[in-house]
């Protein structure tokens, strides 16, 4: 009798991945047991002797790391081959398995991590940061619910669609498709950061000229403004992303770095914070 996983188990499975893809999370096992609480009810109901159970488990104890909302269509494409595994088809088996796990996890972390991260984000934030104007608490109610309905109800849809594909969705999401949409996606994911940063971040100079009778002759922000508006923003954005990304420069110290940029700037007279003592 062939054997068929429930939509209860497929659920339950969905669940265990939705809330807990960061279980236990460390940088040696990444989302290993994740993956492991996500696969547990699929396998409980597709074998029934514990030898076979403890064989099927030991194939999701290798090492898995991806961008975990994409991701999720990984986790039902292997729910359809463990199920495929369960009816004896030759071949699928271990390898085969964790042959699709380890060839996947690279580009749907590139295509989600600039979908999701790089776009979507910043999309619901920009959004949300425009609501919240004068303290108002609507902006931070509309990216929580927006988030998780996005999340959750986009999440499921990947994992059944990938539970329905099974292995004919690989061709699609590592070939020249996929290379496509990576390209395309990153670029819009630019397009929409730089936005963000030009919207929401200002660096301005306070720097000035005073002539014999102390008046101000020569206000650099105004010229800066009239030959190239934001000209302070861009640079700071460029050497940010210069130190984060060409000198591998974690963001806790690029901040550092901007906090005592800011403090000498400041004490020299080349921004003013505009403070009230």
């Amino acid at each position: 009798m062939e054997k068929k996983l429930s939509k209860k188990a497929l659920l339950k499975s969905f669940h265990n991945w939705y809330y807990g893809h960061l279980t236990c999370f460390s940088q040696e096992h990444m989302q290993t047991f994740g993956y492991l609480c996500a696969m547990l009810p699929l396998v409980e109901e597709l074998y029934t002797d514990e030898d076979a159970k403890a064989e099927a488990m030991n194939t999701y104890t290798a090492f898995f790391n991806t961008e975990p909302q994409l991701g999720t269509v990984v986790v039902g494409m292997t729910a359809g081959l463990e199920e495929a595994r369960a009816n004896g088809m030759d071949d699928v088996d271990e390898e085969t398995i964790n042959g699709l796990r380890a060839g996947l996890m690279g580009p749907i972390a590139g295509i989600g991590d600039s979908l999701v991260v790089g776009t979507v984000i910043p999309i619901l934030l920009g959004i949300a940061m425009g609501m919240s104007g004068g303290g108002s608490p609507l902006g931070a109610i509309f990216y929580i619910i927006t988030w998780n309905l996005f999340a959750y109800f986009g999440m499921r849809f990947l994992y059944f669609k990938g539970y329905n594909l099974g292995a004919k969705a690989v061709e699609f999401l590592i070939g020249a498709q996929g290379e496509a949409i990576r390209d395309s996606v990153s670029v819009l994911g630019g397009i929409v950061i730089g936005a963000v940063s030009a919207t929401w971040v200002s660096v301005k100079t306070s720097f000035s000229l005073l002539n014999e009778a102390g008046e101000v002759y020569l206000d650099l922000q105004s010229k800066l403004d009239e030959v190239f508006p934001g000209l302070l923003t861009a640079v700071f954005i460029v050497i940010c992303w210069f130190l984060m990304s060409k000198k591998q420069m974690s963001p806790i110290k690029v901040m550092l770095l901007l906090v005592v940029i800011a403090f000498i700037g400041v004490v020299i007279g080349f921004f003013n914070p505009g403070l009230a003592y």
